[in-house]
């Protein structure tokens, strides 16, 4: 019977064994020779180290970061989240680091999409300040103090950000899925070192390309800088291209700007010239416009096209006919065959920062509640060239305003899909002046939490108002879209882990305090459902799985399983949490056919009931495992 130690994901052992079995022959004695390995690949020693190569200082500290596993958990919170016990869609409150280690064993390669809008080191932004030796204390730490900054004073500008940023890329890429991508939004201040370490954590074969979003409705009126700043990056990188091109890249919403000036049945549509520019080629051919106007020039299109396009009410003379002639385009047409994105995104389709600031205070009733969140306009063109489609996930780890979870949801919306999110948001304190602070909401999480519900009501409102619209039969096909979260939080673990830590004092009953705290390996001020999740986390269950309370016997369980009990006991998980466990209640358990059986290992009535419950799990061919 197999232990669960508390601790998350080992990536590095986990990458480690995946070499091995490809290169046993590069280990020796449990060791990696890094030698023998380049030259399995053709990169033979020599003594010229002049590499090209991106170091800073702090570099090899961001591999380790990265790889060292964490000892936290995610406590749920029924009372902060919108439908807990059956949505779909996470919002985890804790710092991102450890949060994207523990995702790790539950979504390794499950992400279909990845958006992040990380602070840009301007000089003002909250820098994470990540601490190796006890990262869940430190967390707790700074969730109660104010603000932090990175000006440029500090020193090592630059070094800071990266040492961010780097083990979170990594740690981010491990749950893209094969055919998945990532979007990072960023300005001028790092997107050259933001593109280098992408290369290096992603390939410089997988980037797909440099957006440039106009961020502005209006010209600046910055005077410090020669070039006004109207736009931003948003970096874009597959996790492999090749498998994204046979996935298939998604289409974008280009149908914006259409209006229906003539009445035209069709309804709405825009137009372009049908003259072919200086740089085309056409046929020569004589058009007569409306006001008598007889023009022999080159046209698209062969004569007995435009002839029945102008039969079809599909060629349009502006300037009451004096215009030069338009082709239509419907947006049914448009919205049937989407169009391919490019690399320059302007305000008036995919959304500006005044529009997003506007959306925020509609939503909440007060301005400036949060500086400048991405509108969600740009999120939904980002996640339809994904190609995110029905039960696939979004992940944001900057979540802020939660401008992604509201893309997500309307979207859902307007096409049926049920794609889901998991926003991850550091409690990152308020400034006490700010709107935000005076309202109420004390950390960007309470304005993150509070933006989904209140988009989540609008949207299934309006939703529900399009259904009464409906005949009964179109009713019948549709389903809500899911406007609901589970709010989780970083914590330490439920499990008790040996303190190692020196005893300065002397005091021998502080190690005898601590032997007895190990023989507890549950922590008694800790919920039931909160080790529940724990053992899904550490076991790579899906945290939206449902978690069933049942009684079995004498005995409370909680029966986790990916549908409902009464549609399906597939792959179920049972969990005991109960005392006093004897052999009646291993067989009761076991009559449930659950795939695996967690119990903790002081919850046995004796050793001779663990002994028994070991042979009676193997006739059954059941797995236990034991806290």
């Amino acid at each position: 019977m197999e232990k669960l130690d508390g601790m998350s994901m080992d990536i590095e052992q986990t990458e480690r064994n995946k070499l091995q079995s490809l290169f046993p022959q590069c280990f020796k004695e449990g060791k990696l020779d890094v030698d023998m390995l380049l030259n399995l690949c053709g990169e033979y020693i020599d003594e010229d180290f002049e590499k090209y190569k991106f170091e800073w200082k702090g570099k090899a500290e961001c591999f380790r970061i990265a790889g060292k596993p964490s000892t936290g958990t995610l406590r749920p919170c029924p009372d902060e989240s919108v439908n807990f016990d059956t949505t779909k869609n996470l919002y985890i409150e804790g710092d991102n680091l450890e949060v994207l280690k523990l995702l790790q064993t539950a979504y390794f390669r499950k992400v279909k999409m990845i958006y992040i809008d990380p602070p840009y080191n301007t000089g003002n932004d909250f820098v994470y300040n990540d601490n190796f030796a006890d990262p869940i204390a430190h967390y707790k730490e700074i969730t109660s103090q104010a603000t932090k900054s990175n000006p440029e004073s500090m020193g090592r500008f630059h070094t800071a950000w990266l040492n961010m940023m780097y083990p979170r890329l990594r740690l981010a890429a491990n749950l893209l899925r094969d055919d998945g991508v990532i979007f990072i939004s960023i300005d001028d201040n790092e997107v050259h070192n933001l593109r280098k370490i992408c290369d290096e954590i992603f390939g410089e074969e997988n980037f797909e390309g440099h957006i440039h979003w106009r961020r502005r409705h209006n010209q600046p009126n910055d005077k410090t800088k020669m070039i006004g700043l109207v736009a931003e990056h948003i970096l874009v990188y597959a996790k492999n291209s090749v498998d994204l091109r046979i996935a298939g890249v998604g289409k974008i919403d280009l149908t914006g700007d259409f209006s229906n000036p003539d009445n035209d049945p069709r309804g709405d549509w825009a137009s372009k010239p049908w003259k072919v520019g200086s740089d085309q080629s056409g046929s020569r051919y004589t058009i007569i416009l409306p006001n008598g106007k007889v023009l022999d020039e080159e046209w698209m299109g062969e004569e007995s096209t435009f002839k029945d396009l102008l039969t079809d009410n599909r060629i349009v003379f502006p300037r009451k006919g004096d215009g030069m002639p338009r082709k239509k385009y419907f947006r049914f047409e448009r919205e049937a065959e989407g169009q391919s994105a490019t690399n320059w995104w302007e305000h008036t389709r995919f959304g500006h920062n005044q529009g997003a600031n506007d959306l925020m205070t509609e939503l909440f009733g007060i301005k400036n509640i949060f500086s400048n969140p991405k509108p969600i306009e740009l999120l939904r063109g980002l996640v339809q060239i994904a190609n995110v489609k029905d039960d696939e996930l979004v992940l944001d780890f900057f979540a802020g305003s939660c401008s992604t979870a509201h893309a997500v949801m309307q979207l859902n919306a307007e096409d049926g899909k049920n794609r889901q999110f998991i926003m991850v948001q550091l409690p990152e304190v308020t400034n006490e002046k700010s709107e935000a602070y005076k309202s109420g909401y004390k950390n960007i999480c309470n304005i993150g939490k509070e933006r989904i519900r209140r988009a989540g009501a609008k949207i299934l409102t309006e939703w529900q108002e399009k259904q009464k619209q409906l005949e009964i039969n179109e009713q019948a096909e549709q389903t809500p879209p899911d406007t609901g979260f589970k709010v989780l939080k970083l914590d330490t673990s439920n499990l008790h882990a040996w303190d190692g830590t020196p005893i300065t004092d002397g005091n021998v009953q502080t190690l005898w305090n601590r032997f007895d705290a190990r023989e507890k390996t549950i922590k008694r001020d800790r919920a039931n459902l909160d080790i529940v999740y724990e053992v899904m986390l550490k076991m790579g269950i899906h945290l939206d799985y449902i978690v069933s309370e049942i009684t079995v016997g004498s005995k409370k369980c909680y029966a986790i399983s990916k549908h409902p009990l009464e549609t399906s006991k597939e792959n179920m998980v049972l969990v005991c949490l109960e005392f006093g466990i004897t052999p009646e209640d291993i067989t009761a358990f076991c009559n449930l056919a659950p795939k695996q059986i967690i119990i903790a290992e002081e919850a046995f009535e004796d050793s001779i009931a663990m002994s028994n419950a070991h042979y009676i799990l193997k006739d059954r061919d059941i797995e236990m495992k034991l806290l």
